[in-house]
Parts: structure tokens; sequence; C-alpha cells
């Protein structure tokens, strides 16, 4: 029996799934997420407290963001070469300082510091977070994405009620509540980097496939899918950074809502988008990766689009379906990259999930400036027409046309 045991648990991931490593890495995603929506949270606390526009509200979320974008890619390329099992609990001790920072922040400025913070930590949790999903899912990667990302679409959607619950009685120091979620983080992940660091053996950099590589018409064709990928995450990304940032705004507006009633809809929009995040993984994994991306955003254009005509209680269920659908592509893309590109996985999870970052924060500054432009209601039903966008996806390659390009890796 206990020989047996040892074997089991000797096993190399990329045979089994390891289920617990899975769990553990998707709570560490919650946390590390909900760190980051501490600050889209604290938007209209700050923007009352200290009198900032939408455009200096935007800039704090491009500060977030952009940080975590660029250093993404970066980190994923270079641990794809060397493997950086320890970084996971570091990165997080970084946002646990931020958040501290951010309670204490007499100012727009130091408000800008702290984030950045917070967004080195998630540049560093990311990419080696997505590593460590792939490494425990073994032969089930849509599935072993999606319970990693839901973990982390769960920690964003925790937003608003960070909102309700803690930011609006407790005001800006009530960030500090969340120091012991940082520190619970960096205690999970010092038992993920252990695991990690034993898996090494198993799953070593691998040298490119000169064979495929040299194939100047295939390497076009991956080019330009990626590129199609990238874009499909833009129309995406700045969607939900409208939603995030500043539908609160709209609804307060239109509707003459409390904040904390406006809250619980931006909630309802996030929740129902990390189930449709875990749901979208093992759709992809039996009906086909482009399939889900297309019914991502093509199937969602139509509702988005009704959001801003609708009343209130259709709005409500209207943010349910169109949050639901349109997140169903998060983990897919990232799988869908990793396969387009095998071997950098770092690389491709680094860049997906790192350019969703990015385009958020984009968003956000342009979108605020719109806002501070044409008025919140005018962006917002600007908006709503973005995921028709999505149709680009038609000319993605197949899933068999990937198991062509790629028999073994595939």
């Amino acid at each position: 029996m206990s020989s047996t045991a040892q074997t089991v648990k000797n096993m190399p991931a990329e045979k089994t799934t390891a289920y617990n490593v899975l769990f553990i890495i998707g709570i560490c995603h919650l946390l590390n997420d909900s760190l980051q929506a501490v600050v889209p949270a604290m938007f209209p606390i700050i923007e009352e407290t200290m009198s900032l526009s939408y455009t200096q509200l935007g800039m704090i979320a491009f500060a977030l963001n952009i940080i975590s974008s660029i250093m993404q890619p970066v980190v994923g390329w270079y641990t794809d070469k060397r493997p950086l099992p320890f970084a996971l609990p570091i990165g997080l001790t970084s946002s646990l300082a931020g958040m501290v920072l951010l309670a204490l922040a007499p100012n727009y400025y130091i408000v800008i510091l702290s984030v950045i913070l917070i967004g080195i930590g998630s540049a560093v949790f990311h990419p080696e977070g997505s590593r460590v999903a792939f490494m425990a899912g073994g032969p089930k990667r849509g599935l072993s994405q999606s319970i990693y990302q839901v973990g982390g679409n769960t920690g964003q959607a925790l937003a608003p009620l960070i909102t309700a619950i803690v930011l609006v009685p407790f005001g800006q120091k009530g960030a500090l509540w969340f120091a012991p979620v940082a520190f619970t983080a960096v205690l999970l992940l010092m038992y993920i980097a252990r695991w990690y660091s034993g898996q090494l053996i198993y799953f070593q950099p691998k040298k490119t496939n000169k064979k495929t590589g040299g194939r100047s018409t295939i390497g076009k064709k991956i080019g330009i899918a990626l590129f199609l990928i990238l874009f499909i995450i833009f129309a995406r990304s700045w969607y939900v950074a409208c939603i995030t940032n500043f539908y609160a705004f709209y609804l307060i507006g239109e509707y003459s809502f409390t904040i904390k009633t406006a809250q619980f809809f931006i909630f309802a929009f996030l929740a129902a988008g990390a189930l449709g995040t875990f749901v979208g993984g093992p759709l992809a994994d039996r009906f086909g990766r482009k399939k889900v991306i297309l019914f991502s955003l093509v199937g969602s254009a139509p509702i988005t689009i009704l959001v801003p005509f609708a009343s209130p209680t259709a709005t409500f269920i209207l943010l349910l379906i169109s949050g639901f659908i349109i997140m169903t592509s998060f983990s897919v893309t990232v799988v869908y990259a990793q396969e387009l590109v095998p071997g950098k996985v770092g690389t491709m999870a680094g860049l997906t999930v790192g350019l969703a970052f990015g385009m958020g924060a984009v968003g956000s500054v342009a979108l605020g400036s719109i806002a501070d432009s044409i008025g919140i209601s005018s962006m917002i039903k600007m908006v709503g027409f973005l995921p028709l966008l999505g149709m680009i996806g038609f000319f993605l390659p197949s899933d068999k046309t990937l198991k062509k390009w790629y028999p073994k890796e595939v």
C-alpha cells in the first residue's frame, strides 16, 4: 500500500490531473484578484474624497493594469527558460505592501504608487500561476485553466461587494482588511512553490520544433492567428473594463441608485462572468476552442447592445446573461494561444492575460476621457457594440488545423 501511494505521489503531473494543486492555485488566484478588485471598488469612494475626474480614475486603473500588462509577457518569457517557483510568494508580498499603502494613501499620487506595487505582484503571479495550472492539469487543459481562471474572475466579481460591505462603511482605510488576505495568499503560494519545484524534472523547457518552425507559410498563419486572438481579447477587455469601472456611475445617474445598489448590479455581471469562465473550459474541451471563442463574443453582442436601453429589472437579467456568455472565452483564449505556440506556456499566458489587463488599462483611460467628453450615458451605449468585433474569430484556424500543425504537441 505504501509503495503504491508513493508511486502515485511521484507520478508526473503531465499524466494525471492534480486537483488539489488546481484548487489551491485557483484559491490563490481568487485572493490575488480580489486584491486588484479593491482598486476599482474604491473608485466611488476616492472620487468623492479626493475630487477626482473620470480621467484620473481611468489613470489609476491604467497604472494598475499597464504594469501587469507589460511585465506579464516578460515574466512568462523568462520563466519559460528559467522557471522561478518562489517568485509566486515574492510577487504577492509586493501586492501586500501595495494594499497597505493604498489604505493609507493621502493623495492621488500615492494611490498611483500603491497600485503599481499591486500591479507588480499581479504581473509575477499570473504567468506563473497559469504554468502551475498547465502542469497540474495533465490531459485536461481546458478544465484546468477554467479552475484556475474562475478563481481570478471570482476575485474580480467580489469588487462590488467589497465596495458595498467594506469600503462604504469604512472608507479608504477599509482596504487594510485585505492585508490578511494578501498574507494568506503568500502562505498558500509557499506550498505551491514547493510542489512546482518538485515537478520541474518532468517539465523541462522544450526546444523549438525546427521542422515546423522552418515552414514559413505556417509561421505566417500562426502570426495572423495570434493577432486575431489578441484583437478578440481587446474587444472583450474594453467591454469588461467599461462595466467594471464606469457602469456604476451610469446606474447612479440614470436610475438614481445608491452606490451600494449599483455595486450589486456590477456584482451580478462579474459573478455570472466567473461562472461563464468555469463552464467555458470544459465546453472547449468537448466542442473546440474556436467555437467557444466565437460564441463568447458574437453571442453576447445582441445582449450588450440592449443593456443601456432596458429597465432596471431587465438590465439586471441582461447583465447576468451577457456576463456569463462573454466570459466563457476567458480561459479558452489562454489555452488556444498555448496550443498555437507549443512550449511557450508562460509567454502565451503572460501575453494573453497580460493583454487583457493592458487593454483594460488603455480602455479605462480612453473610456474615461470619452465619458468626460460626451457623457457617461452615450459612452455606455457606444461600448455595447464592441463585442461585434468578435466576428473576426471566424478567421481563426480550427482546432483540427492546429492538430495538423502540431500532431505531437496538441
